[in-house]
Parts: structure tokens; sequence; C-alpha cells
């Protein structure tokens, strides 16, 4: 009776899943929203109620928005309380194991030193009563305690070497596996880039260098120009094929140093070391011009969609300047691009000169 139980009881839990899975469809597709697989995690969490956090910010999102769950919200959602909660816990088991091969290793030395130790102490004791040279029943037995020992403590250090080549292999491993969580917590799965966590931490970190060595730096702001209505024309699918066009596009036109962020939903933020505002408007419109010749096919129908524009925003670094003053200054530049008719650079200077005309 316990094993029919067991199995009714697994097959209801499988059942809920099910239907559970099935409001989670059903409730993406009424609310516009994107169908990726972070998305379907994030209203699993919300619709399951095991996660109330995410239920009482989706509930405000679809107060606030007539119902409609877009791309930045579910990024948004999934960034504060999925996956980082999911990598932080990835990264803590690892962290055990790698703590747990270093306890096993260290009982192996302290094995090993206890073991020779004694080997030593056998090799002393056997070396002050060696038999005279006369008595050879007594010497043949004192040769083979001598070499029985010198085996065992040979079989014993070759069994160390293969545990601690295996140890250290896993360590390794380990440590290979902690590294590509890293990597993972610090990327947009979507487009490959570096996401906010990672922008915030290199841009301190570019600004402390810059306070430091007095060199310059520049940071472009850059927003997909109509993104919402070409989500919503042509599906959150399609949207997502543009940001890795975008992205792609950055990767392919800025120089290697440069940090390319996604920055949220359809907007992207690029530090530039060694650049100043000149070589950041210059980088900047290398990249809206190069969009400028790629044609967006969609792939399911080959129907050509037209091309993709952006407006971007450029700011650089000033000493005493702060993250959120950095960021400011290169935002406002991107909103004047796009109060100029979008598709366009703005730099931080213009803005200026455009006030005091002003």
């Amino acid at each position: 009776m316990s094993g029919l139980l067991a199995m009714s009881d697994h097959a209801q839990i499988s059942a809920q899943s099910c239907d559970l899975a099935d409001q989670v469809v059903a409730a993406m597709r009424d609310h516009g929203s994107p169908g990726y697989p972070r998305a379907f995690e994030v209203w699993y969490a919300h619709l399951s109620g095991e996660m109330p956090a995410v239920s009482m910010a989706m509930n405000a999102i679809l107060a606030s928005s007539e119902g409609k769950v877009g791309v930045a919200d579910i990024d948004n959602l999934y960034d504060r309380f999925i996956g980082n909660d999911r990598l932080a816990k990835q990264a803590e088991r690892t962290s055990l194991q790698v703590l747990g091969e270093i306890d096993g290793l260290m009982s192996l030395v302290d094995k090993t030193l206890l073991s020779s130790e004694r080997y030593h102490g056998r090799l002393s004791a056997m070396s002050e009563d060696v038999p005279p040279a006369a008595d050879r029943q007594r010497l043949r037995e004192w040769v083979e305690a001598l070499v029985l020992s010198t085996r065992e403590e040979v079989t014993r250090k070759t069994q160390l070497e293969a545990q601690l080549r295996n140890s250290s292999n896993e360590i390794r491993n380990l440590r290979e596996a902690l590294e590509m969580t890293r990597a993972e917590a610090l990327t947009d799965p979507l487009t490959g880039l570096a996401n906010r966590r990672h922008f915030e931490e290199m841009l301190q970190k570019s600004i402390d260098q810059a306070t430091l060595r007095r060199e310059p730096f520049a940071l472009v702001m850059a927003d997909i120009d109509y993104f919402k209505k070409f989500n919503d024309a042509h599906g959150h699918l399609t949207g997502d094929q543009v940001l890795r066009l975008v992205a792609r596009t950055m990767k392919d036109k800025f120089k290697e140093k440069a940090v390319i962020t996604r920055f949220g939903g359809e907007e992207f933020a690029i530090i530039l070391p060694e650049s100043d505002l000149v070589a950041g408007k210059f980088g900047a419109e290398t990249v809206r011009q190069a969009l400028l010749t790629r044609e967006l096919v969609k792939r399911s129908t080959n129907e050509n969609l037209g091309r993709i524009t952006i407006s971007l925003g450029v700011a650089g670094y000033r000493r005493g300047d702060t993250a959120g003053s950095l960021v400011d200054r290169a935002d406002q530049a991107l909103m004047q691009a796009k109060r100029d008719g979008r598709n366009r650079t703005v730099t931080e200077e213009a803005l200026e000169a455009l006030s005091r005309v002003a």
C-alpha cells in the first residue's frame, strides 16, 4: 500500500507541475511576455508562489503597464531575484567542494608524514642493530625486514602520488567551474555581452585608474530606436535577434579593450579606455553607421525587416567624477539624441553648448 501511495503522490505532483507549466505558457502569451527560457523561469517562480518577492514585483509591473510584461521587465526580475540567487548557490556549492578536496589533501599529507616518520624511525632502529657479518642467518633476516619495510613505503608513496594527482585534477576542475560561474554571473545570456553588474564594477575600476594615472576614458550610452514598436510589430523572438545584431556589431567595431554592456532592455553602455570625448564619438559613430549597412531578415519567413538605428550619447571622464555623475551626463546626451530625431550621436559638449544657447 505504501508503494501505491508513493506512486500516486508522484503522479499527483507531476500532474500539478504540468498544469503549472501550462499556466505559465498561457500567462506569457496573455501578457505579451518574451518567450525565452529565463522568462519561463520568472513566470514559473511567480505563479508557483515559491518566491513571494518575484510575485510582488510582477504584480507591480502588471498594475503599472496595463498587463504587459516586456523584455526589460523579465530581465530585471531575473537578475534581481533568480539569476543572482542561483549563481550564488552554485558558487557556494563549488566552493564547499573545493574546501572538501583541500581538507582531503591535508589529511593525506598528514598520514604520509606520519608514515614517513614511522619508516625513518624503523630505519634508525635497524641501523643501530645491524647483525655481525658472521651471523648470516640474522643478517639475512635483517636485510629481508629492510627490503619489506622499504617496499611498503614505496607502495604508500605511489598511492599518495595517485591520490594527490586525482585531487589536484579535481581542484583544477572545480576552479574552472568557479571561474565559469563568475563569468556567467557577469554575462548577459541573450547577447553574450557584459551585464549591468559587470559594467558597474568596471566603471568604478576605470574611474579609480583614471584618477590614479590621469588617463582619459569615455562612456557611451546607446539605445535602439523604436524598439518597443518593433517588438510589438514583429514579436519578441525577432526583437531578440535585433539585440544580438546590435551586440555583434558593437563587438566588431569597438576596440578590444572596450567593455561592452547590455545595460538593460534595449539600452547598452560602453566603456572606452584611453579615449577622450573625440575618440568616444568616433567609436559611437562607427557603430551607428555600421548598423545602417545591415538589413535585418526574419529567419522564419525571410521577410526583410529593414534597418535598425540607434541613438548614442557620449561623455568623457572628468576628475572628481563618480559613476553616477558620468552615467548621468552620457544619459543626458543620449536623451538629447532622441529629442533631435534619433539615429545620431550627441556628446556632452554639444549638449552643454545647446544649453548655453538656450
